[in-house]
């Protein structure tokens, strides 16, 4: 590994693919965005700081808004697919194997996170497995991988009861301690299939979420009227305890199994509640309708979900490779739509990592990606090699190689 110095100014890019720009930075920030002159000098003394981006089309870091690093086995001999499908089959394939691959553990989480700098991912949203099995020491181990990257990734962590909530009990317990000890969410689990107590369930998690100050992420996979009840559930929760824009629906699978009218309701419902939700595109689901929430105001994330876990072989943690994937499940096509997709990976998932801004403007974290590509929607298309990536105004990934 090799370090760089901090960036003081990356010269001739093209932001969003518009004129060549000049992003000067400090303390970690981009300050200013001017044109570029290439006619003008270095200023004196600033070369140490200074990174020529040659003309390339700038993005800003990836934002990988579902996400579970303390689960991935990257970097170890490869895992043969076990266990039976479907989701309590699957968590207790989890649970019979995870402690042989060593998970969670520190080493495994920094490779998976340091293969996510490299693809351009700078800010992260992490569920992170709270149960009765390993208590809190997934997120120690999320939290000291992170810290050995030394600013290349920012994480938020979400208190994850991937074994349910009310069907073990203590896990409420352990997700308060999580909460007490900055945890930034806690989460919860197909509260009416995995509890079958969806009441219960969301009672226990809304009520840690107003004591705590904390937000919600509930994965829900239950579709059609099922799904559907349990959105309206958290929407009337949300709206009672004042936590409009700290609640979030992870997959949601039924808002995309509903039609019509319905579907719409919904959706308003949810948008005036401040809910957002989170898609990992998953192939063979009923797609989000992306375009009309966000139209209707919701904020729509994108996610990995697991890479190389117990749960599946697949996964890079390359999420604009994932974007594109995004862009051709919902039937995006139109520049503009492509557009929507790079935005939803990006900029626009700034919420969901704590942020408020995340973009090439003054004043926004100085996270940058840099590829060859003709524009916004080419590279959306077709997801060339990131050739540079600066997290936090520092160079931590160029061509290919990680430099943290």
């Amino acid at each position: 590994m090799t370090s760089s110095p901090d960036v003081t100014v990356i010269r001739n890019v093209r932001p969003w693919g518009g004129d060549a720009a000049d992003l000067h930075v400090a303390d970690g920030a981009i300050t200013a965005v001017v044109p570029h002159d290439a006619t003008a000098a270095p200023a004196e003394g600033a070369m140490d700081g200074e990174v020529d981006g040659r003309g390339l089309l700038a993005l800003p870091g990836l934002v990988n808004a579902h996400a579970h690093v303390d689960k991935s086995w990257w970097g170890k001999p490869w895992v043969s697919y076990g266990g039976e499908p479907g989701v309590r089959a699957r968590i207790a394939h989890e649970r019979a194997h995870r402690d042989e691959l060593g998970i969670p553990g520190v080493d495994v989480t920094l490779a998976v996170l340091r293969e996510s700098v490299r693809t351009g991912t700078t800010a992260v949203r992490t569920h992170v497995d709270v149960d009765l099995g390993v208590g809190l020491r997934g997120i120690e181990v999320v939290r000291e991988a992170v810290a050995a990257l030394g600013g290349a990734v920012h994480a938020e962590i979400v208190a994850f009861p991937q074994d349910g909530v009310l069907r073990r009990p203590g896990v409420l317990e352990l997700l308060d301690r999580a909460a007490a000890a900055g945890a930034e969410h806690v989460g919860g689990l197909d509260p009416a299939s995995i509890d079958r107590d969806p009441v219960g369930q969301l009672d226990g998690l809304f009520a840690i979420a107003e004591e705590r100050g904390v937000g919600v992420d509930v994965h829900l996979h239950d579709g059609g009227e099922l799904g559907a009840f349990q959105i309206e559930l958290m929407i009337d929760r949300t709206l009672r305890a004042g936590l409009q824009g700290r609640v979030n629906v992870a997959h949601g699978f039924a808002v995309g199994q509903l039609a019509g009218s319905r579907q719409a309701d919904l959706i308003a419902a949810m948008a005036e509640a401040g809910i957002t939700m989170t898609t990992v595109a998953p192939i063979g689901a009923a797609p989000l309708p992306l375009l009309a929430l966000r139209e209707a105001g919701v904020p729509v994330g994108l996610g990995t979900d697991g890479i190389r876990d117990l749960w599946s072989p697949y996964g890079t943690g390359d999420l604009l490779a994932l974007t594109t994937q995004l862009a051709r499940l919902s039937g995006l096509r139109y520049d503009g739509e492509l557009v929507t997709a790079a935005r939803v990976a990006s900029a626009d998932a700034a919420r969901f990592v704590g942020r408020e801004v995340h973009d090439l403007v003054a004043g926004a974290p100085a996270d940058v990606v840099l590829v060859d590509a003709e524009n916004v929607p080419d590279a959306v298309v077709r997801a060339p090699a990131r050739a540079l990536v600066v997290a936090g105004g520092r160079v931590v990934a160029r061509d290919g190689e990680v430099l943290v």
